[in-house]
C-alpha cells in the first residue's frame, strides 16, 4: 500500500489528507502529507524531489514522528554532478515512549521483531552517457525480521521517500598521450586484473599505500562457528543487494554505514589477497577462508599493518578502517561487503550471494550456512584453482611463478610460499576513529 507516490519529468505534487493502513490505523496512521517532483532540464540541468508525512504513528504508537521529511537536490553545471541531500529530518522522534536523536543512516533495534534505519541515505556516482549523481533518502525504514502487528515477517514500511538523479553533459575527449614504450613511470603490470571490473584505460596511477595502527582494546565477539560482523562498534545497514549500479550493472554487497575510521575486521580466519587500489572499490581488499569463501571489502579509508597480500588473519582481526574512497568518492563513509562463496567462483565477479542474512547473524551473533551455495564439504579447500577471473583470484597468470604462488596462498604440500610483500610504509597523516 503506498500514498501520494509522483514523479517527473514533467513534475508532479500530490497532498494526501489522512493515510491509514489498514483502515483502523493499527500499524500505520499519519495524518496530511506532501510530496512533490520536478526536473529542470538545460544546460545546467537540476531535479529536485521531496515528501514531508506529519503526525506519524506506527503500531499503535510503538514508533511516533511529529514530522519526518526526505528531500534530495541533484544538479549538474560545467561537466560536473553532485547533489544535497541536508534536506531530510526527523522531529519529534519517539520509539517505544522514548526521545530518540536522528542521524543519517542511524539503525535502532525495535526488541525482537525488527530494526528501523533513521534517514537512511544513499548516493551512487554514475558515468555512462556523462557524469551522473543520484541520491535516495528514505526519513523512516522499518524492517520487520519475525511476524508483528499483524504483518508477516519480512515486511517493510517506508515513511518520507525521495529520490533525484541529474547527469551532466560528457566534456570534449582529448587525444591521449602517447604511452612511453620503455613504461618508465608505471606501476601497474600489463593487462594486471581488477574487480569489480577492468581499470580504463589511462587511468591514474595508485597513490601511495596508507597504513595506520588499529585502537587498542578491540575485542570483537565471535559466532559459534568463528565468524564475527566485519565492521567493529556502531553501525547500519540494509537489504540494498541487487540494486541497480552503473558500473556494475547492480549491487554485489551491501553498504555497511559507520563513522569514518571505524575499524574493519576480518569475518573468519583466513588469508589476505589483492590489498590496493581499484577505480572503483578504492582501498579494497579480498579475505579467502578456510573453506575457500571469498569475502570483498571496499571503499576503505586506510589499512592495519595486517592488510598486506599473503598474510594470515584471525577473525576479528582489524584488517582496515571505514571510508569513502573510489566511487563512494562524496557519499557517507560505510563499506562495501560482498560474500563469494567457494561453490560459485566459477561465475567470476558475479559469483556472489546476498550478505544481508549472514551480517544478521553475525551482527546478533549467530551463524547462518551458504545452503545451495556451500563451498566444498568436508571445510576442504578447492579441487581446482580458478586463474583470471576479474579479481576472483591473486594470480595474473601473466608472470612466471603465479600459479605456485597461489598454490601456496592455499596451502599446498610442495608450493612455494608466496614472494615477500613490499615494505609497508606509514603515513604520517591521522584518520579520526570516530
Amino acid at each position: 500500500a503506498s500514498a501520494g507516490a509522483v514523479s517527473a519529468p514533467p513534475q508532479g505534487s500530490a497532498t494526501v489528507a489522512r493515510f491509514a493502513y489498514p483502515a483502523d490505523g493499527s500499524v500505520v496512521s499519519a495524518g496530511v502529507a506532501y510530496t512533490s517532483a520536478r526536473p529542470g532540464p538545460g544546460a545546467s540541468p537540476r531535479a529536485e524531489a521531496s515528501a514531508t508525512v506529519r503526525d506519524v504513528s506506527l503500531f499503535g504508537g510503538e514508533i511516533e514522528v511529529a514530522v519526518a521529511s526526505a528531500g534530495v537536490l541533484a544538479a549538474a553545471h560545467a561537466g560536473e554532478a553532485a547533489g544535497d541531500l541536508s534536506g531530510s529530518s526527523l522531529e519529534g522522534l519517539t520509539i517505544f515512549g522514548q526521545p530518540v536523536a536522528a542521524a543519517p543512516n542511524t539503525r535502532v533495534s525495535l526488541g525482537d521483531w525488527g530494526y528501523v534505519v533513521l534517514l537512511e541515505q544513499s548516493v551512487l556516482s554514475e558515468d555512462g552517457e556523462g557524469p551522473g549523481y543520484r541520491g535516495v533518502v528514505t526519513a523512516l525504514h522499518v524492517h520487520l525480521t519475525a511476524d508483528h502487528g499483524g504483518l508477516p515477517a519480512g515486511s517493510e514500511i517506508l515513511v518520507a521517500s525521495a529520490e533525484a538523479a541529474v547527469r551532466a553533459q560528457r566534456p570534449p575527449e582529448t587525444e591521449p598521450a602517447a604511452p612511453d614504450p620503455s613504461g618508465a613511470g608505471s606501476t601497474q603490470e600489463p593487462d594486471e586484473a581488477r574487480d569489480p571490473v577492468l581499470q580504463p584505460p589511462g587511468a591514474p596511477a595508485e597513490p601511495p599505500l596508507i597504513v595506520r595502527n588499529p585502537p587498542p582494546n578491540v575485542r570483537p565477539d565471535l559466532t559459534g562457528r568463528g565468524y564475527v560482523f566485519p565492521v567493529y562498534g556502531p553501525a547500519s545497514f540494509s537489504d540494498d543487494f541487487g540494486a541497480p549500479r552503473a558500473t556494475t550493472g547492480w549491487h554485489h554487497g551491501n553498504d555497511i554505514f559507520a563513522p569514518l575510521g571505524t575499524p574493519v575486521l576480518a569475518v573468519a580466519d583466513g588469508t589476505l589477497f589483492s590489498v590496493g587500489w581499484n577505480g572503483i572499490g578504492g582501498w579494497r581488499l579480498w579475505l579467502r577462508d578456510g573453506q575457500g569463501n571469498e569475502y570483498y571489502y571496499a571503499h576503505l579509508s586506510a589499512y592495519s599493518p595486517l592488510a598486506v597480500d599473503g598474510a594470515r588473519v584471525s577473525a576479528g582481526d582489524v584488517v582496515g578502517f571505514v571510508g569513502d574512497t573510489g566511487d563512494a568518492r562524496g557519499t557517507p563513509p560505510h563499506l562495501h561487503f560482498e560474500v563469494h562463496p567457494a561453490a560459485l567462483l566459477g561465475l567470476g565477479y558475479d559469483g556472489a550471494i546476498n550478505p544481508y542474512p549472514y551480517l544478521l547473524a553475525w551482527h546478533e551473533q549467530r551463524d547462518e550456512s551458504f545452503a545451495a551455495a556451500a563451498g566444498p564439504a568436508g571445510g576442504s579447500t578447492p579441487g581446482a584453482v580458478l586463474l583470471e577471473a576479474e579479481d576472483i583470484s591473486s594470480a595474473s597468470g601473466l608472470y612466471p611463478g603465479a600459479i605456485v604462488e597461489l598454490l601456496g596462498l592455499f596451502g599446498v604440500e610442495g608450493a612455494l610460499p608466496p614472494a615477500q610483500p613490499p615494505p609497508l610504509i606509514e603515513s604520517a597523516a591521522s584518520v579520526p576513529t570516530g
